[in-house]
């Protein structure tokens, strides 16, 4: 499923027009970005928790002329699912 496979559901089952889903679904998607920005944790009981993790300096290998490179510290998005969809797609 794509971004307007989501939004079609979206505004079939909501009984919105495409416009009004997409709109939706923009706000929802810009207020995770930004909290996740911010540092702090997204849950939504039921569906999982977004959250943000660091990844420390490490030495990787560059394949083809095989030198040793230094890929930079950053931070990631981690997603934990939360018990209801774990379950259910079991």
């Amino acid at each position: 499923m794509n971004k307007g496979d989501l939004i079609n559901k979206i505004a079939e089952h909501a009984d919105l027009t495409k416009s009004q889903a997409t709109d939706a679904l923009n706000a929802v998607l810009d207020s995770v970005a930004d909290t996740l920005k911010k540092g702090d944790k997204v849950t939504l009981i039921g569906f999982g928790t977004f959250s943000v993790s660091k990844r420390d300096a490490r030495q990787g290998r560059n394949p083809q002329p095989g030198r040793t490179i230094t890929m930079p510290a950053k931070k990631v998005v981690k997603f934990k699912p939360g018990k209801e969809l774990a379950y259910s797609v079991n």
